[in-house]
């Protein structure tokens, strides 16, 4: 992704610093979980930048691109004052913490150190604070002035500055009410009834979802409706395809609907394809009022698996580092199942003297060095508890001093 094209995200100027790396400045950060955050380190304008690194531990300056816990969430842009970014998506609560970034110019080529920001996080949520006002409330102060998008029945309202909404006390008291900040809209806080506990309300188990393809998902949901109201039916849809999506040839034999309990409902698709990444929606089908969605719906993001081999062919002494990436972060803290020649490396440290498992990434690298000519052969990746979900192999080559080995 091209982050000077990149869609609406928070973008922190550390100003503070003064366009000097060396200074203990450290600036304090607010976003919403899921969202995207854009870090602006100033760096030098008198000498040119020739590497950055961000990291979050001084204990272990390990580059983020490389912790699995960021896979596919972390990109880095520009080495000078004005477009030098870190750019974090899909945060998450295990990203709260403090960031540093370390630097090599063309005049010295020891790595210098500089605090960045620390990241705080926070979810929306509706209360009432009057007999006919809600807010939109966060544990933290939003940074960057947000806008304020405000919700009823799913279907948009107004949008202000301030954080609080008037509804008018003759409406009816079935509704609810939900606020979002203007662009992130896909992160609704949850929807609150304005009288008891029976209105119009879909909460998903799960805002995004991140598998690999050729596995199998369960989307979840549960629902609330005005008890004045006889439900139906229900359906999932998609914005692509408008209309329940056991109809569409490319579903045909693949999801299942299951009601687990009372207004409580699963779909679940087998045999993920890259063409199954979409939003999915929930529609409540009633009497009276007809259909509610549950907008904004559910994100799934279906990725391949893939290993990287740097480089692909070498001579016996030298260092191989191999990666396996996806496109996104499947599950919490993935662990990842390593094979050479379709043989799983489940002890790489004691069968191959020089195969190192990198523990500061979760062991998603794996480090040759030196390589020797037993390292050759096809190697590959897969995600625990997905074994049959191999990655494309990738073929390392050694070279003994006068011949192939």
């Amino acid at each position: 992704m091209d982050l000077r094209t990149a869609g609406s995200v928070l973008v922190v100027f550390l100003w503070s610093v003064a366009g000097v790396l060396g200074q203990n400045t450290v600036k304090s950060v607010c976003a919403l979980k899921g969202s995207s955050v854009d870090m602006r380190c100033p760096v030098p304008s008198v000498t040119q930048v020739t590497e950055i690194v961000w990291f979050n531990t001084w204990l272990n300056p390990y580059d983020l691109r490389w912790d699995p816990k960021y896979d596919g969430r972390v990109e880095y842009s520009g080495t000078t004052e004005k477009d030098c970014i870190l750019r974090i998506t899909d945060l998450r609560q295990s990203d709260i913490t403090t960031y540093h970034f370390r630097y090599k110019t063309n005049q010295y080529s020891e790595w210098k150190y500089s605090y960045g920001f620390t990241l705080s996080l926070t979810d929306l949520k509706v209360e009432r604070i009057y007999d006919n006002t809600l807010t939109c409330s966060t544990t933290c102060t939003l940074t960057g002035n947000p806008t304020y998008i405000w919700y009823k029945n799913g279907q948009r309202l107004d949008e202000s500055t301030s954080p609080q909404y008037k509804y008018s006390v003759s409406s009816n008291y079935d509704n609810s009410y939900s606020c979002a900040v203007k662009g992130h809209e896909d992160l609704h806080s949850p929807a609150v009834c304005v009288q008891g506990h029976n209105c119009w309300r879909v909460t998903y188990t799960k805002r995004r979802i991140c598998v690999l393809k050729g596995s199998t998902v369960n989307i979840s949901c549960s629902y609330t409706h005005p008890t004045s109201y006889i439900e139906q039916g229900s359906f999932w849809f998609t914005q692509k395809h408008p209309v329940d999506v056991r109809s569409y040839p490319e579903y045909t034999g693949r999801v299942e609907y299951n009601r687990n309990t009372e207004n409580h409902h699963t779909m679940t698709i087998t045999h993920l394809t890259e063409k199954d990444s979409a939003e999915y929606i929930f529609r409540l089908i009633t009497t009276k009022e007809g259909r509610f969605s549950g907008l904004p719906g559910l994100m799934l993001t279906v990725t391949d698996i893939l290993l990287e081999m740097d480089p692909t062919s070498v001579s016996e002494g030298e260092r191989v580092t191999l990666r396996c990436r996806t496109q996104c972060t499947v599950g919490l803290n993935p662990t990842y199942i390593w094979y050479k020649n379709r043989q799983s490396l489940t002890n790489p440290v004691t069968s191959y003297n020089s195969l190192i498992l990198d523990p500061v990434t979760s062991y998603n690298s794996l480090i040759l060095d030196p390589v020797s000519s037993e390292d050759a052969g096809n190697y590959s990746c897969a995600v625990e508890g997905l074994e049959r979900i191999l990655s494309p192999e990738e073929t390392l080559t050694v070279r003994c001093e006068y011949m192939e080995c």
